[in-house]
């Protein structure tokens, strides 16, 4: 899923992002906006995992919910 995909459903998808990542908070989300390199990152400094691992779980995820 790209970004403009992701962001224009964004709305949409964030209850299900925010399930999967629990310990991300909602203004964190907010700050997001459905812009996937921040998503990414914040995944990763929320569960400390290295930036490939987190972009790759993020990428199978999204695609997942698709």
């Amino acid at each position: 899923m790209n970004n403009d995909v992701l962001e224009g459903k964004w709305k949409q998808l964030k209850g299900s992002i925010q399930a999967k990542w629990g310990e991300i908070t909602d203004d964190e989300f907010e700050q997001v906006k459905g812009n996937r390199e921040r998503l990414i990152g914040l995944v990763q400094e929320k569960y400390g995992k290295k930036k490939d691992d987190v972009r790759k779980e993020v990428d199978d995820y999204l695609k997942s919910i698709n």
